[in-house]
C-alpha cells in the first residue's frame, strides 16, 4: 500500500505530465521543433500499435510539427517525409540542417563583408539561436557564427528568432 507522500509525489508527476502535454497541444501548427533522443521512431499512425516507418538516430534534427493529437505529433523531417512521433521524443529546442552544395560559410557578424569563422558542409546540423532578415546565428559544438538563412532547413521564411 502506498503511503501519503507516495501518493501525493505520483499525483504531483501525473499532473506535471498532462499539463505538459496539454500546453504542447495548445501550440498553433505548424510549428519548429527538434528530436530529443538518440533513437526516434516515426509511425503511420498516433499510436505504438501503428507500425514503424522511420529510426531516427540523430539527436537535433530539426523537424516541424504539423498536427497535434494528446500525446503525439505528426511531424516533416528535412526529407518531406511525414509520420507520427511521440511528443516525449521531442525538443522545442531550434535547430537547423545546412542544406545544398558544398561548404558554406559561417560569419563573425550577419554581413558577408565580415570574416569567415568557420565552413559547414551539407547535412551538418546545430543550434539556432537568433534569426532576423536573412541570417540566423547558428552552433555547432560551441563553434558559432551566422549563416544565410537560404542555406538551412529549420526556419520559415522572414520568421523572427530571439
Amino acid at each position: 500500500m502506498l503511503k501519503r507522500p507516495a501518493i501525493i509525489a505520483l499525483f504531483a508527476l501525473t499532473a506535471t505530465m498532462l499539463s505538459s502535454a496539454q500546453a504542447q497541444t495548445e501550440r498553433k501548427t505548424p510549428y519548429w521543433a527538434s528530436i530529443s533522443s538518440g533513437k526516434a521512431m516515426m509511425r503511420t499512425g498516433p499510436a505504438t500499435t501503428y507500425p514503424a516507418t522511420w529510426l531516427y538516430v540523430r539527436a537535433d534534427l530539426p523537424i516541424k510539427v504539423i498536427e497535434t493529437y494528446p500525446s503525439w505529433r505528426k511531424i516533416q523531417d528535412p526529407e518531406g517525409v511525414t509520420g507520427w512521433m511521440l511528443v516525449n521524443l521531442l525538443s522545442d529546442t531550434r535547430t537547423a540542417l545546412v542544406t545544398g552544395e558544398g561548404p558554406h560559410p559561417m560569419y563573425e557578424s550577419p554581413d558577408t563583408g565580415s570574416k569567415i569563422r568557420y565552413q559547414v558542409q551539407a547535412g551538418v546540423v546545430g543550434r539556432i539561436s537568433e534569426c532576423e532578415g536573412n541570417w540566423c546565428q547558428f552552433d555547432v559544438g560551441g563553434r558559432r557564427g551566422f549563416i544565410n538563412r537560404d542555406h538551412i532547413w529549420g526556419t520559415d521564411p522572414g520568421e523572427s528568432i530571439d
